[in-house]
């Protein structure tokens, strides 16, 4: 559990202030609960007698920390709140609140990392209207992050 803490949990939280797909969500999920069962091995089923995998509610009872997708969706919400309250000035602040000039490819529009954190707040079902007001409240938008935090996921 130290070797996961420390070598592979850190690469996965690198770039998670990108915007992350439902799809690439799973796949995390997927991962993690890979390398969980790798580590805690297999177990004998009382009834059976015969070895078999963990089931995802036994990797959780085993590993209660929080998940990677909880973890990554918290440290977005930080981040967004810590660039929400910088000066109008700032180029980071600009690119969070500004329009892109032009013309976009036809299509779906690709999901920017503003709409992540809309997401991230209405599953916490809290309104995201004026989700930038709020942020300038530390204390208030903490509380929003230990909620995503804690919010269950599939």
């Amino acid at each position: 559990m130290k070797l996961y803490r420390t070598i592979i949990l850190p690469v996965f939280f690198y770039g998670c202030d990108l915007v992350v797909t439902l799809r690439e969500e799973r796949k995390l999920r997927v991962f993690e609960n890979m390398v969980l069962r790798r580590i805690f091995g297999c177990r004998m089923d009382e009834v059976t007698g015969e070895w078999r995998r963990l089931h995802n509610e036994e990797l959780n009872d085993l590993h209660p920390s929080p998940n990677i997708v909880r973890v990554i969706k918290s440290s977005r919400m930080r981040w967004a709140g810590h660039v929400s309250r910088m000066f109008e000035e700032r180029g980071v602040y600009r690119v969070l609140v500004g329009k892109p000039e032009g013309k976009r490819p036809p299509g779906r529009p690709r999901r920017r990392w503003v709409n992540n954190i809309r997401m991230d707040l209405q599953e916490v079902e809290c309104g995201y209207m004026y989700w930038i007001d709020r942020a300038q409240g530390r204390d208030r938008w903490r509380t929003l992050v230990s909620a995503v935090m804690n919010i269950r996921v599939p």
